[in-house]
């Protein structure tokens, strides 16, 4: 193995995967190893993303990988149903996989699946079998487990399935959150995706105070959701599932320290949303359009300042769901945003989210249920 890389990407999720696609856009000569200790880039997900959260370069970059493209979506509560005219997209881990693997089957760019890293350096990586690599840029993009190890969180849970039909779906439009069933284990809601007349996705989602997930249980609920909805389900295509930890204080990027802790662990995502992909995006098309030992610049650290910013006011909201409302109260807080302003709506989900945004947000007559001294507190809500 060659010993010396331009970029050392370790973890084959997500951000590194995007950051891959991007230097070879930009600086098709870099060398770039990638270190993924399973056996296939990118796991078992599907990512979403709005047009707005991307840069033009990034969208044109993943048109390739898209697996379906919407013009719209629908949101429901038990008091608002709205259809927002926003562009919203679908990326599966196993089209990402199929783009990405060819583009390192050239000499100056190797891909190690199965390959476990002891060490992670400044500007080495060590792997466990004694072999060391230097690279002028590491990126750890390997989850969120050291995320959630050292802050409070509440968590955002859920069990997908993919499902195939006897029937066409009558369902023309992504439905990002169908709040109208039982508010059980926290703010809880069902995600719809539909894919083809007779393919749809569908995920039962809960923003808990516990990281417990009833896998089985939860399958149930996505079955019988489905009958309800009479989308008559045949069989079950795929299985998806998932606890991801969401901060209650923050822990904001860091401008100058390398190795670059990038992905969820990092910082490089959504705190509210659970939503990755715009901050992965936004991080690579950074890493990819300067040289590998000058990535930390003065656009870096405005990057991360930005970052930072949103990070804080995303983390504050998260305190006021988990900690101002009964569980069963949380779905309040939501059915209220939804009825702001359809660019504070698009702003937020790319956390981008303006000074007025911020104030549309937090004014006006809280929901029911808030607990004012819980927030303060940190106790639970009364």
């Amino acid at each position: 193995m060659n010993k010396n890389f331009d970029i050392a990407l370790v973890g084959g999720g997500l951000q590194n995967a995007l950051i891959a696609l991007a230097v070879v856009r930009h600086q098709p000569g870099a060398r770039v190893v990638l270190f993924e200790r399973g056996q296939r880039l990118g796991g078992n997900h599907l990512w979403c993303f709005h047009d707005g959260d991307l840069s033009p370069g990034m969208q044109q970059l993943v048109r390739p990988v898209v697996r379906r493209r919407f013009e719209h979506y629908d949101v429901h509560f038990p008091k608002l149903s709205r259809r927002l005219d926003q562009t919203y997209s679908a990326v599966s881990s196993e089209d990402l996989a199929a783009h990405l693997k060819p583009l390192f089957d050239v000499a100056h760019r190797t891909l190690h699946l199965g390959c476990e890293v002891t060490q992670v350096g400044e500007s080495s990586v060590t792997l466990s079998n004694g072999s060391r690599i230097e690279a002028d840029l590491v990126v750890d993009a390997r989850g969120p487990q050291l995320l959630e190890s050292v802050q409070a969180s509440g968590y955002q849970k859920f069990v997908g399935l993919e499902l195939q039909l006897d029937r066409d779906a009558d369902v023309d439009a992504p439905i990002l959150m169908d709040a109208r069933v039982p508010q059980i284990d926290g703010f809880r809601f069902m995600y719809v995706l539909p894919f083809e007349p007779r393919r749809i996705l569908i995920e039962d989602t809960y923003f808990s105070d516990s990281r417990h997930l009833d896998v089985d249980q939860v399958r149930n609920e996505v079955l019988r959701y489905a009958v309800r909805r009479g989308l008559s389900p045949k069989a079950i295509v795929r299985e998806e599932q998932g606890v991801l930890p969401l901060p209650l204080r923050t822990q904001a990027p860091q401008p100058s320290v390398r190795p670059l802790i990038a992905g969820y662990q990092g910082g490089w995502f959504h705190p509210t949303t659970g939503y990755s992909f715009p901050l992965a995006a936004r991080l690579a098309e950074h890493a990819a359009t300067r040289p590998a030992a000058r990535i930390l610049d003065d656009a870096f650290r405005a990057l991360v300042r930005d970052q930072g910013r949103q990070l804080r006011f995303s983390c504050f909201l998260n305190r006021l769901l988990f900690r101002g409302f009964r569980p069963e109260d949380r779905w309040g807080v939501l059915q209220r945003f939804y009825g702001l302003n359809p660019e504070t709506i698009r702003r937020f989900y790319a956390h981008r989210t303006t000074a007025i945004d911020r104030t549309r947000i937090l004014c006006g007559r809280p929901p029911r249920g808030m607990s004012v001294s819980s927030v303060i507190t940190g106790g639970p809500p009364q």
